[in-house]
């Protein structure tokens, strides 16, 4: 299944919507996203009960349709982070270079004399 971003994923407990964190696949009704939750129990080695101690709006049915969506589109849900990680660091790269064209030669990078 590809992960659109125009349109809600049909599930009970995950949905991606273009006007919630950009698209990514969240747990329905919030914009915890099934990455961040995937993140505290796969990465953080948090249960599901301490993930809904930080998360007290989402129930243990909403961590374990979060995670088994994230197992169940992996690489699609990984190629969406890589992709706006990749996007952040294109952006941070592109505001270092504005920032040295901008320089006024008097240590006041990024300051413009008129």
């Amino acid at each position: 299944m590809d992960i659109q971003q125009d349109q809600p994923i049909i599930s009970p407990h995950v949905e991606s919507k273009p006007s919630v964190c950009g698209g990514k696949p969240c747990v329905a009704g919030t914009r915890i996203r099934v990455w961040d939750i995937h993140v505290w129990h796969d990465l953080r080695g948090h249960t599901p009960a301490e993930i809904i101690a930080y998360y007290p709006q989402l129930t243990l049915a909403d961590v374990h349709g979060a995670l088994a969506f994230y197992y169940d589109h992996r690489d699609e849900v990984e190629a969406q982070i890589r992709a706006g990680e990749a996007l952040a660091d294109k952006m941070e790269a592109e505001q270092e270079a504005d920032a040295l064209h901008t320089d006024s030669g008097c240590g006041y990078r990024g300051l413009r004399w008129r």
